[in-house]
């Protein structure tokens, strides 16, 4: 038995063929971690893998507290979503904690 049947993303336990023995072999992009590929897996499944890839990060947005505890925020894009089982997205945003500083903070206190 072998991959050339199917390739699936992930973790996917249906993904199987029959291996040697009557042992199962799995075709999904997850035995690579378990070590339970079949024979055919890497020529038949691995050249169409491609991973996620990311752009820079963006700036940082104001605070969104003008005086006092606010947060910020900034963000990238995708500029190469994963395919066939490919390593998955990192986080597209972040946040973080800032203090509003207005110069009408002071008047307001």
């Amino acid at each position: 038995g072998g991959c050339w049947h199917q390739c699936c993303p992930g973790r996917n336990n249906t993904c199987w063929a029959s291996g040697s023995h009557t042992a199962r072999c799995y075709c999904d992009s997850y035995c690579e971690r378990t070590g339970d590929c079949c024979e055919d897996y890497r020529a038949v499944c691995r050249h169409a893998v491609v991973g996620c890839a990311v752009g820079p990060w963006g700036r940082w947005s104001r605070c969104s507290s003008l005086c006092g505890v606010g947060s910020k925020a900034r963000s990238r894009q995708v500029t190469v979503p994963p395919r066939h089982g490919g390593e998955p997205c990192p986080d597209l945003k972040q946040r973080r904690g800032c203090l509003g500083e207005h110069p009408t903070c002071e008047t307001a206190k």
